[in-house]
């Protein structure tokens, strides 16, 4: 949530983030709630004075005598007034506080101008892309035939985009897992946490998914809870309502959770195999940091997502998103995206934010500096990383001319040593 100041004192700048980033806010009516709030404040305040002095009026009459009806029903009307003001007053916050939760977050200046994905600029390619000896299989091809996942029984099962991991797939699964949290909190100075799946709406507007994406949500009915989307809600969470001590910052945490999206937005989009699924696995990583040190913390971020996919040898770029394409909570974004051979193309596997104080001002998160003074931290968050897509691009990148997966050397302690995943 951006500050209602900047929105008064600085309105081009807001109107330029919403139409940049391809929102359809509108800032005048919100601005025009914004007056009228204002009006009637100062109504309010100047009524409630006259009200005060007529009850000093009426007994100062009362005292000597002499008749106060005319100031009675004068403070009467008042009082009435200031209900139907007060009353007003309630609808008009209600409305503003509904219309702020649609103003995106402003991008930051170094982040490209552009519409879209395609005006998204590269940073930098880490990784030589094998060449190709022979064709591979795609990723559902060979994990189907080395009996790692079966789509087509978890399809008959739950429906379309949800995945049995079997075998050695589920052990490939839990081994990378295990492998992430190892190097993020021994070597990234994170500390893990294991967070709630479920959370409540006001968790989800908090982190700026709701209300603009409540149709990619999975939602109980009796309790109206949330399946997470990303562990970034629960952890970013972690500390609603509170004010942190300056000497506690940074605070970075990483957290595996599964993950819930109807991607309701998405049909027919990549339906086969694991790059568009309903459940997938991710490790996560959430940082609270003071505002002056939040973008050294992000590329700091970014280092850490890279260091995964470095051990797992995948060849992969990194994108600066463009204003079109950054989330509508993000400053920010940084892209990781791993080279999937068989599919020719690149599949994200990674995106690092940098939420500046959009996500504290909802949340109420905050820390006292060496002043005393009181102000909103910043969050950042990315995944490190989401391994529906880190698994595609290992089976398509390693596969081996025996039908086999070759396995990284980093990932080989977690596989009881295995140096290749093979057919049963």
């Amino acid at each position: 949530m951006l500050d209602l100041k900047l929105l008064r004192n600085d309105p081009e700048r807001v109107r330029r983030a919403i139409e940049t980033k391809g929102e359809s806010a509108d800032l005048d009516a919100l601005l025009a709630l914004d007056e009228r709030r204002r009006t009637i404040l100062q109504d309010v305040e100047r009524k409630k004075a006259e009200r005060n002095r007529a009850s000093e009026q009426i007994a100062g009459l009362k005292r000597s005598g002499e008749d106060a009806s005319a100031q009675i029903a004068s403070a009467r009307r008042l009082g009435e007034e200031i209900k139907q003001l007060d009353e007003e007053l309630r609808r008009v916050e209600a409305d503003l506080d509904d219309g702020l939760l649609w103003i995106p977050n402003l991008p930051h200046e170094t982040v490209p101008i552009g519409p879209d994905a395609d005006s998204n600029v590269e940073i930098r390619r880490w990784g030589t892309i094998p060449p190709e000896t022979f064709r591979p299989a795609n990723h559902w091809e060979i994990g189907s035939e080395l009996g790692l996942f079966d789509l087509e029984r978890a399809s008959r099962v739950s429906g379309s985009g949800f995945v049995f991991y079997t075998g050695l797939g589920a052990l490939l699964q839990r081994a990378l897992i295990q492998m992430m949290l190892d190097r993020h909190t021994r070597e990234g100075d994170y500390q893990e946490i294991s967070a709630p799946y479920l959370v409540r709406g006001e968790s989800l507007e908090g982190t700026g998914q709701l209300p603009k994406l409540a149709e990619d949500m999975y939602r109980t009915g009796e309790d109206a809870l949330y399946l997470i989307p990303t562990a970034e809600v629960p952890i970013t969470n972690l500390f609603r309502g509170e004010i942190l001590d300056a000497a506690d910052l940074p605070r970075r945490y990483v957290g595996y959770t599964a993950c819930f999206r109807r991607e309701a937005g998405a049909a027919g989009r990549d339906t086969r195999g694991l790059v568009r699924v309903h459940q997938f696995d991710k490790v996560e990583l959430v940082k609270f940091v003071r505002p002056e040190t939040s973008y050294d913390e992000l590329e700091a971020l970014v280092g850490d997502a890279e260091a995964i996919l470095q051990a797992l040898e995948i060849p992969y770029r990194v994108l600066s998103l463009a204003t079109g394409d950054l989330s509508f909570a993000a400053a920010k974004c940084y892209d990781l995206e791993a080279w999937a051979p068989a599919e020719q193309r690149w599949l994200e596997v990674s995106s690092c934010s940098n939420f500046e104080d959009f996500q504290a001002r909802r949340i109420g998160v905050r820390y006292r500096d060496e002043e005393g003074k009181v102000r909103y931290v910043h969050t950042l968050n990315g995944s490190g990383l989401a391994l529906p897509r880190v698994i595609a691009a290992m089976l398509e990148l390693f596969q081996t001319e025996r039908g086999g997966v070759r396995v990284p050397e980093a990932l080989r302690p977690y596989l009881g040593g295995r140096e290749e995943l093979a057919a049963p």
